[in-house]
Order: C-alpha cells, then sequence, then structure tokens
C-alpha cells in the first residue's frame, strides 16, 4: 500500500458513492445495539429490497453519534437528516420518506446545541463510516497522515509536532505527551514498545470502549505513528475483556491493516516495521496503572509496582515503552495532518485541544460528546446534555471515575481544565461525568465510590488494602445513623493517610469522592451523624429504639 493506493481506492469509493441516491448509516456501538439496531439494519435492507431499492440505497452499520440516549440512530446522506429512536418497525416508514420530510417523532433536530456546541477532533467522523471495512477508512483520509509520514517526514518531525501541540495524555493524569514520547525516544536500549491503554473501568465512562468501536483504524494508525516516532517495533493493545465487540472491531482492524501492509514488515515498502497484538484484561481496575498494566501484559498479577523507573524508561520486560490511552491514540493522526499549532490553537492556554466525556446519570441527554478544554460546566449540563429531567434541581457533577471529586453548583461556570478541576478537588480522568439531582444523597454516593476503590484494590499495600475498607466501613456507619463526630474526624484522618502513603494512583486518590463531598456537602454527613436524617431520602437510618419507662 502506498499514497497512490489510497488515492485510486478514495476515488473508487467516492465514484461508488455517488452511483448512490441515499446512504443510510445505523448506528451499531454497543448502547445501540442494546436497543436493537442490528434487527433495525436487517428491516431497513429487507424494506428497500421489497421495494427494488437496494441498487440505489444502501443500509450500513455506522459507528456511534454520541446521542445514546436516543438511540438506536441513524444518520442519511452525511447526516443531513438524523433519525432517532428507530425501531424494526419504523423501516416502512423511513424508506417511504427518504425523499420527503420523516415524521417528527422520528427525526432530530440538525440545530440540537448537543450537536451545534461539540467540536470533533478525536471523534471527527461521528457515525458516518463503517468501523469494519478499512476502505470506509480510507475514503475518509485515513492513513495519509502514516503514509506520508514514512515517505516525507523523519521520526523526529513527528515527534516535534506532537511536542507543539501541547497535547496531554487523555487518560487522567494529562502528562505532556510530547515529552513521554521524547523520553522513549531517546532511551537507548531496544526493542521499544508501544502500549495503547484501553483498559477504561471507571463507572459511567465509555468514551474508549466508543473510539475502539467506532475509529479501530484510527487509534491502530495513531499507534504506528507514535512507534515510528519514538522507534519502536511492537505494540500491545490492553482492553478490557468485557468489551467484546471493541475486541472484535480491533482484531479485524489489525487483520486488514496486515493484509495491505499498513501493519507488519516493512511498511508501505519502507524500512520500518511494527507489530501489534492485543491483549485481554480480566477487568481489575488497578490494571489501568501503567505498572500493573505492563505486569498484566507479562503474564503476571496486574499490581503496580514503585516509580521511577517509570515505564518510558523500563517498561515491558525492561525495556521503553511508550503508554498512552485509546483517546490519546486517536488523536495523533489529526495532529499530524493538521501540524501541531493547529491542535494547540484549540482550549486553553494549559489545557489544548478538545475532550471526550461520557454524559450520564441524572441528564436528558445522556451519551459521548467532544467539547474544547475551557467549556464550562453549565454549557456541557444544560446546553448540550438537555438540563436534568422531571424539574428536578442541579445537586453535583462527579468527573473522574472513582479518583475524582463532586463538584457542586457553585461551580456551573468554572471552565472545564485540568488545572481548575485540580482546584476545586476533582480531576479530569479519562472523561467520565456523572450527573446528580436533589434525589442523590452525597454521603451515599461516596460510600458507592469507595465500595468500588475497596473491592478494587490489588492490596499490595497496606494504606489502600486496610485503608479503603476502614473509609467505608465509617462510611457505612454515618449512612446507617450510627457515627458519632469522632468518627467523622477519624474519616477525615484515614483520607490524608490514604492519599499520602498508598503506592499507586488507585490508592492515592480513593478518598477524593470523600474529601470532596465533606468539602461542599458536609451539612449532609451532620444530618446523618446529628439528626439521623438523609435529607435524599436514600439512606436507612438505623434509628435506636425509645427507651420505655413504667
Amino acid at each position: 500500500m502506498h499514497l497512490e493506493d489510497l488515492q485510486r481506492i478514495t476515488e473508487e469509493h467516492h465514484a461508488a458513492e455517488a452511483g448512490l441516491k441515499h446512504v443510510l448509516y445505523v448506528c451499531s456501538g454497543t448502547a445501540c445495539q442494546s436497543s436493537r439496531s442490528d434487527e433495525v439494519v436487517k428491516a431497513l435492507q429487507a424494506e428497500l429490497k421489497a421495494r427494488g431499492l437496494e441498487a440505489t440505497c444502501e443500509v450500513r452499520q455506522g459507528g456511534c453519534q454520541g446521542l445514546c440516549a436516543r438511540g438506536p440512530m441513524a444518520a442519511l446522506d452525511q447526516g443531513k437528516v438524523v433519525y432517532q429512536h428507530l425501531t424494526p418497525e419504523d423501516a416502512p416508514t423511513v424508506v417511504e420518506t427518504l425523499d420527503s420530510q420523516p415524521p417528527d417523532h422520528l427525526q432530530l433536530p440538525s440545530t440540537m446545541p448537543f450537536f451545534t456546541r461539540q467540536v470533533r477532533i478525536a471523534t471527527q467522523i461521528a457515525g458516518l463510516l463503517d468501523p469494519n471495512e478499512l476502505n470506509s477508512y480510507i475514503a475518509a483520509g485515513g492513513y495519509q497522515a502514516l503514509l506520508d509520514a514514512l515517505s516525507n517526514k523523519t521520526s523526529n518531525e513527528v515527534l516535534q509536532e506532537i511536542v507543539r501541540s501541547n497535547l496531554r495524555g487523555r487518560g487522567g493524569a494529562g502528562y505532556p505527551t510530547g515529552l513521554k514520547w521524547s523520553t522513549v525516544a531517546k532511551a537507548p536500549q531496544t526493542p521499544k514498545y508501544v502500549v495503547v491503554n484501553g483498559d477504561e473501568g471507571d463507572p459511567g465512562a465509555f468514551m474508549d470502549r466508543s473510539l475502539m468501536e467506532d475509529y479501530p483504524f484510527r487509534v491502530l494508525e495513531g499507534m504506528t505513528l507514535a512507534a515510528y516516532a519514538v522507534g519502536a517495533s511492537y505494540g500491545y493493545i490492553y482492553v478490557r475483556a468485557e468489551y467484546p465487540l471493541a475486541v472484535k472491531r480491533l482484531q479485524s482492524a489489525i487483520k486488514q491493516a496486515q493484509k495491505q501492509n499498513l501493519l507488519g514488515s516493512n511498511i508501505a515498502g519502507t524500512t520500518f516495521s511494527f507489530n501489534v497484538e492485543i491483549r485481554l484484561g480480566a477487568g481489575a481496575f488497578v490494571c489501568g496503572e501503567e505498572t500493573a498494566l505492563i505486569a498484566s501484559i507479562e503474564g503476571g498479577r496486574g499490581t503496580p509496582r514503585p516509580r521511577p523507573p517509570y515505564p518510558a524508561e523500563s517498561g515491558l520486560w525492561g525495556k521503553p515503552t511508550l503508554i498512552n490511552n485509546v483517546e490519546t491514540m486517536a488523536n495523533i493522526v489529526p495532529i499530524i495532518q493538521n501540524g501541531g499549532e493547529w491542535f494547540a490553537e484549540i482550549g486553553t492556554e494549559k489545557s489544548k485541544g478538545t475532550k471526550v466525556f461520557a454524559l450520564s446519570g441524572r441528564i436528558n441527554n445522556t451519551g459521548l460528546i467532544e467539547v474544547p478544554m475551557g467549556i464550562t460546566l453549565r454549557e456541557i449540563i444544560f446546553e448540550i446534555g438537555g438540563g436534568i429531567p422531571d424539574g428536578k434541581r442541579f445537586k453535583a457533577v462527579q468527573t473522574g471515575g472513582p479518583s475524582g471529586g463532586c463538584i457542586p453548583e457553585q461551580y456551573l461556570d468554572m471552565p472545564v481544565d485540568y488545572e481548575s478541576l485540580a482546584s476545586i478537588g476533582s480531576i479530569m480522568g479519562s472523561g467520565g461525568m456523572i450527573v446528580m439531582d436533589e434525589t442523590s444523597c452525597m454521603v451515599d454516593v461516596a460510600k458507592y465510590f469507595m465500595e468500588f476503590s475497596m473491592a478494587e484494590s490489588c492490596g499490595k499495600c497496606v494504606p489502600c488494602r486496610v485503608g479503603t475498607a476502614q473509609m467505608y466501613d465509617l462510611l457505612c456507619k454515618i449512612s446507617e445513623g450510627r457515627a458519632t463526630l469522632d468518627d467523622l474526624v477519624l474519616l477525615e484522618s484515614l483520607c490524608d493517610m490514604v492519599k499520602h502513603t498508598s503506592l499507586c494512583g488507585l490508592g492515592q486518590a480513593a478518598p477524593n469522592p470523600v474529601v470532596s463531598t465533606l468539602r461542599y456537602f458536609r451539612d449532609e454527613y451532620l444530618a446523618h451523624i446529628t439528626e439521623k436524617r438523609c435529607a435524599a431520602g436514600v439512606c436507612q437510618i438505623k434509628h435506636e429504639p425509645l427507651e420505655v419507662h413504667s
């Protein structure tokens, strides 16, 4: 495969498209599949055949279009019409109205803030692409960046574009991607490895899953560009086994790329070789941590180790290893195509580009969004997200998963970037964003996340293994109305100890939901302790029996 082959495939694809009157992409992501989108595809194809229209109209599988609350969704003719809540029974109506206006209940207005307020880079093609077909990706510009880089740029030139972009790792910590790549590139040892971290374990997070399902070729191309830039010859994509569709599509993408010499030995006739394997994770949240992930890939138990040395110097089998998460890799191709300075113009001074978030919880427009860094929480929740359902009052939004914090209403107009979130006791995390209304009890929320961290602790270090269990027990006492003010003091002391003495990020960040809810919703803790009352009516307060005097 060479640049001229990409051009030929693109021209052939567009010529075939020009011969069609209509093309309908039906979302085939996990969320829409759970709502029978596969049956919708079959029903639409059968309806076209019954009407003799299969030669001029095609129905294809597409990626996620973001608005999961309205699925199954479909996009007609590059998004000129967007359908919602499709069922197999709607097939006759959809086909009948391909050349006219579909019924209002099936159509989404293109002027919805959910669509107009987003800036798509990682999710650039947004459903108008068959994730199963390499040629579909090539026709959308795929592999142009890689083959151009291999033909016309040195590895250092590719690296410097990432440095200029000021892209920060989208896995949570926000470490400068260019700096990490530079460290691996300078390391003298060989072989070098590239690892894509797809072990997305935060409750309410599904950004990486969607990117792997919808853009498997883009993740692979970004990974291959990274390998070229740092001098790596082998790569692994670490995916949790609970993502079977992502695994299936990545496996297919790897095979197709290998067949076309876009992976493997002497890629595109050059001296550069790069091979990729998939490793399945068993669902351990701690394996999202770099050193635990490395241990798992090597066949060991997924437990972290002290750093330094960092993986960039001594990672897989003691060799230099570049580890980036899925969303980070999904940004590489557009950066190389458009230049690092282009990317750096988007966002804030220290947080560049866009961020993909998974909106969930008590919000009308649950789904996947991509927004520029610096947008406010109010814009995300009340414009893009459509506000709180059932006329309820907004209470808090939790960002960063079990490692993040709960942000109250007073910070709704704060810009969303790494520094701003950290300043109020939360983190960006991988991009989960759970919205809560007045029916949520913040003590119960803290207890839920602490139970998760306690269960997911690998047990290697005492502060995390024992400390999270002790904090969970104290939160149970508080939620049941059995705690005293001394228990609250002990809880805060344990938060400080676990945060500063745990071995890895799981334990170090586990107290964050407790610390943030204590900071902003202390009155709810005090109500449980001193008044034996849960204002939200969530907790089952165990009242002491009244003493009866004769």
